[in-house]
């Protein structure tokens, strides 16, 4: 078997990294919704604060679920930033265990598995967010 061209190690690496990609992809997708929200409760902040005058009690209390939400959401995004970090990282190896050849896999596979973690855990802040932002609402009734 003839040995492999750089123009075929190329093609291979890219096929591989292609998985990848839409990952970051996805993962830009998701910064972006974490971003509005974060910008949402900002906003609703600063309506509260200027409520706090005349309606101390509820006023303070929604204040400090929405602390809480900005906190699980800024954690969110850190950790997608991570994901996005480590994601890129593995691509990088890809293309670099190639052209250099040594032997990256498990590198690679430790920093996928570790990419995945941190998205798994982005995607849990985000959850209780979204129950925390849920827990207040009232249909209806006054």
């Amino acid at each position: 078997m003839p040995p492999e061209s750089p123009i075929t190690a190329i093609a291979h690496v890219i096929q591989l990294s292609v998985a990848p990609v839409f990952l970051l992809t996805g993962i830009g997708a998701m910064l972006g919704v974490l971003t509005n929200r974060l910008s949402r409760i900002v906003d609703r902040a600063r309506v509260v604060e200027r409520r706090i005058p005349e309606d101390q009690g509820s006023a303070q209390a929604e204040l400090q679920a929405l602390s809480t939400r900005a906190r699980l959401v800024g954690a969110s995004i850190g950790l997608c930033t991570l994901t996005s970090l480590l994601v890129s990282t593995v691509i990088a190896l890809l293309f670099l265990g190639t052209f250099l050849t040594f032997n990256a896999s498990l590198v690679v596979a430790m920093l996928f598995v570790a990419s995945m973690l941190a998205f798994i855990l982005a995607l849990l802040l985000f959850l209780r967010e979204i129950f925390i932002a849920t827990a207040g609402l009232r249909f209806g009734r006054r």
